[in-house]
């Protein structure tokens, strides 16, 4: 079975956007400066990462307050979870062609 490019979701092309989505699959939700710290990632990067995962209803955002200081947590979407799983199938594939 030969893989195509298509069978790749390019929401998962870069390492960040790989990783959230590896965190949030695993668990069952993840808030922004704990997702910042495991990622090492900068407030600019890792939003502008998250944002796009949004954009593409991967993820979903939840907003609230604990105590006074803003909490943003997030969580994969099925559609996410779903895409993420494909992804990573498309990728055993490509693996498994490999081996001769």
């Amino acid at each position: 079975m030969k893989i195509s490019l298509e069978q790749f979701d390019k929401a998962f092309e870069n390492r960040i956007r790989l990783q959230i989505m590896s965190v949030l699959v695993a668990n069952e939700r993840y808030d922004f400066n704990s997702l910042k710290e495991l990622l090492q990632a900068t407030d600019g990067n890792l939003a502008s990462h998250l944002k796009a995962l949004e954009k593409e209803d991967y993820i979903i955002v939840n907003k609230s307050f604990i105590g006074r200081k803003p909490n943003t947590q997030y969580s994969a979407s099925d559609r996410g979870r779903s895409a993420f799983i494909k992804h990573l199938e498309a990728l055993e594939n490509l693996i498994k062609q490999q081996k001769r």
